[in-house]
């Protein structure tokens, strides 16, 4: 058994079973990858891959108990080259982060900025996705950093640290009735169209339960996993949006954002990275760049936490900046 081997089974469950797009990306043979997956479960004794001819269909049982293992030696030999990395060059490397559009076009700007600005020889990497995505992104090492507000319970192989509290805004036309109200109320927003987030993104989940509290039923016309879309349709009528306060900037003058902050329970950001990694200085300094209440000491203490419930009770009653 080669440790090429085990790279190469992973890589292609992670490439849909696309042996020609795994070699791409390895930069490598096909038949050489099928190669070595055929000497691999030859010498197992057990197929990692059912087959159609020549095509991988689906993991079999006895491979999705290999890939698991194979995964965590994956990771592990990623730790010790970022070992090494740290000792060689601590100032040089690379980070990924995996967050949702609005993390990634409002809260995260000045912080990579200023990152980059302190550690201009780490290349960064920023990608995007859902909370299910985000999730399987740092849980399989895609990613070193996950970034999110909803879905926090898809994140059970990750610790996951709180960075900032935030709340919602309603934005309408310059015009629009909503702009008259002295007070506003879920009971006036519900008798509009709404434009929002898709559900599972960016707090929709505190948006949903604020209406089912007051047994209110809001028409959602029109829902999107990026806010400047979601204002992009406020603009052409077809609804009141609903999105974070942060998403809302000095280009949007052609509208109005009213607070909403009493009609919702605001939502926490948290950060995260899998249980297990190890974390160079550059990843302590981009923590704490983005959270400055999340010392490297306190990053080490929810890292070496047991349990979830754990890491929770280690920021009870922590008092968290507002966005």
């Amino acid at each position: 058994m080669k440790l090429q081997q085990l790279r190469y089974i992973w890589e292609v469950a992670h490439h849909d079973l696309n042996v020609s797009a795994t070699a791409q990306s390895l930069y490598t043979s096909q038949p050489g990858i099928s190669k070595q997956i055929r000497l691999l479960e030859d010498e197992l004794g057990v197929e990692i891959f059912a087959r159609s001819g020549k095509h991988l269909t689906r993991v079999t049982p006895a491979g999705e108990a290999i890939l698991k293992t194979a995964g965590e030696i994956m990771r592990k030999v990623e730790n010790i080259k970022q070992v090494a990395q740290e000792f060689s060059n601590d100032k040089k490397g690379s980070l990924s982060l995996a967050t949702t559009h609005t993390q990634a076009r409002y809260a995260l700007p000045p912080v990579i900025k200023s990152f980059i600005g302190r550690y201009p020889d780490v290349s960064l990497h920023m990608h995007q996705g859902t909370p299910m995505q985000i999730s399987e992104m740092a849980a399989d090492g895609t990613a070193d950093f996950a970034i999110a507000t909803e879905a926090l319970e898809l994140f059970s192989d990750l610790v996951m640290m709180p960075v900032y509290r935030w709340n919602r805004c309603i934005l309408v036309p310059k015009s629009h009735p909503l702009c008259e109200l002295d007070k506003l109320s879920l009971e006036e927003v519900a008798k509009h169209p709404i434009v929002t987030y898709v559900f599972g993104f960016t707090g929709r989940s505190k948006l949903d339960e604020a209406f089912l509290e007051r047994g209110l039923s809001p028409k959602v016309v029109f829902t999107a996993a990026d806010a400047d879309v979601i204002k992009t349709y406020v603009r052409l009528g077809l609804g009141i949006g609903i999105v974070a306060d942060m998403a809302v900037d000095e280009e949007d003058d052609d509208l109005v954002a009213l607070d909403a902050s009493e009609l919702f329970e605001p939502s926490v950001t948290k950060i995260g990275f899998r249980k297990g990694i190890f974390l160079r200085g550059f990843m302590y300094e981009f923590i704490q760049q983005f959270a400055p209440h999340l010392t490297r000491e306190l990053v080490d203490q929810a890292a070496h936490a047991a349990s979830r419930a754990e890491v929770d009770e280690l920021f009870a009653g922590m008092e968290l900046p507002v966005y």
